[in-house]
């Protein structure tokens, strides 16, 4: 591979870690060609949609969204919801859509953000012998604490939320703040779960909780609250 003709490309989930990335590349790089891509769902909550266009104002370029599916189109499609035995929302709508835009950008060199302070990725190799990865973060030896430093710096912050939504692996408290913050997008998902006959929570995985999201409303509704939060505080 040759520098002339290699694509550059800078994953941008916008987290932490690969948005101080994205940030620091561009300051460093200010008239390298970067393609900053993103993975969105179509279930990402308000704050995070907002996030990623002020990245754009600050990066001074569009981000390129892959997916043309979003999560809801393919549970209707596959009538099945995501869990924790079958992730297929991650495999469909992060890894194989960004495989894919990868190859068709041959030569090209991807910028993940993993830190200095993270375990290697052992087996995390892509598809094609033509795409190498970067990890600047590593390079540049910032662990969390200059990720959190540098985020400050440039006054960015970071939504608590920059997960799905109807994320099956949330908390108890974070299903309470959903609902409690956004409560036509809980509407939203407490229909899903009886339009496609299942539900995102497995029986059993919150102690003396149910699972179903209309039953976990109720429980919100009489006013029991999960550990750690009152109904003034959020638990972020």
């Amino acid at each position: 591979m040759t520098e002339q003709n290699l694509t550059k490309i800078v994953c941008l989930s916008g987290g932490k870690d690969s948005t101080a990335m994205a940030l620091r590349l561009r300051e460093l790089h200010p008239n390298e060609e970067y393609k900053f891509i993103c993975t969105p769902t179509g279930d990402e909550l308000p704050p995070m949609v907002e996030h990623w266009k002020r990245l754009e104002c600050i990066l001074g370029t569009s981000l390129i969204y892959l997916n043309t599916k979003t999560l809801f189109e393919l549970i209707r499609e596959m009538k099945m919801l995501p869990n924790w035995r079958a992730r297929w929302c991650t495999r469909i709508l992060k890894i194989e859509i960004a495989q894919e835009y990868y190859e068709q950008h041959l030569p090209a060199e991807v910028y993940v953000g993993l830190r200095a302070d993270e375990p290697d990725r052992k087996g995390n190799k892509l598809f094609d012998n033509n795409v190498r990865q970067a990890f600047p973060l590593r390079e540049w030896g910032w662990g969390i604490n200059e990720v959190l430093k540098y985020l400050d710096r440039r006054g960015v912050k970071i939504p608590r939320r920059t997960d799905c939504g109807m994320c099956f692996y949330q908390r108890i408290g974070e299903w309470w703040e959903l609902w409690r913050e956004f409560p036509a997008r809980y509407a939203e998902y407490e229909a899903l779960e009886n339009e496609i006959g299942h539900t995102l929570l497995s029986p059993g995985k919150f102690k003396n909780w149910p699972h179903a999201l209309k039953d976990l409303r109720a429980e919100f509704e009489k006013g029991r609250l999960p550990r750690g939060i009152n109904s003034q505080l959020s638990i972020f």
